[in-house]
């Protein structure tokens, strides 16, 4: 693909931007970028009509692990209403230098559960971005509840997260994770789940489920670019 097709808009969804290079980078065994994982949590959010989750896009959560000033982090916050939501979904990515975009190699999530009072990160290449999401923990964790304590939240590094099977999947693992657990979160059974939605994830998310999740977002994308 020529670099004029490379930087061409191909669809503007809930005011995310796709561009032709996103298109390649879905179509062969590529590591995703940020906007990828901000379509499909934009896509998630959509399909999920609870108003207490909360997906968080790429750039926001890469800014609140890394902003300088932590105790300055109120008046970003504030527009996402963190205090009213009982779910929130953080992408975590290894870059750590502010001035480069796009920059990083692996992703992986942080959850925020208000319910059982926990973070939990789920890493799928053998805990990889611990240090990086233990970082965006403690810069948000005195914000979620509202008041400048962490409280009772705990985090926990769930270490039955499922782990990717090469070098490049770690996006995909991260949306295949995130859809599980909302689909958990709103079914009636999980409200009384001591074990959380950990024996879902090892069912359901597999490396030819994740295999499978690519080809299908290639085909979100596509149909709406035809619907346009």
């Amino acid at each position: 693909m020529g670099k004029s097709a490379a930087d061409e808009m191909i669809l503007s969804y809930n005011d995310i931007v796709l561009r032709g290079s996103d298109l390649e980078i879905l179509s062969g065994p590529y590591y995703l970028n940020d906007r990828i994982i901000e379509f499909y949590f934009s896509l998630l959010s959509s399909s999920h009509s609870s108003q207490d989750i909360l997906f968080v896009s790429p750039s926001i959560a890469f800014w609140i692990t890394n902003c300088p000033d932590v105790d300055g982090l109120k008046d970003f916050l504030e527009p996402l209403k963190l205090p009213d939501k009982n779910f929130v979904l953080f992408p975590v990515n290894n870059n750590d230098d502010v001035g480069l975009a796009e920059g990083g190699s692996h992703w992986s999530l942080l959850v925020y559960y208000r319910s059982a009072n926990v973070f939990v990160h789920h890493d799928s290449s053998q805990q990889m971005n611990k240090r990086h999401a233990m970082k965006l923990y403690k810069s948000v964790v005195g914000y979620i509840s509202g008041s400048s304590s962490s409280g009772n939240d705990k985090y926990l590094e769930c270490i039955d997260t499922p782990q990717q099977v090469n070098g490049y999947d770690c996006g995909l693992y991260v949306m295949a994770t995130a859809r599980i657990i909302c689909s958990w979160y709103e079914s009636s059974e999980s409200k009384n789940d001591k074990d959380l939605w950990f024996s879902a994830l090892k069912e359901q998310v597999t490396p030819l489920a994740v295999g499978e999740l690519r080809k299908e977002i290639l085909r979100m994308i596509k149909d709406l670019m035809d619907k346009k």
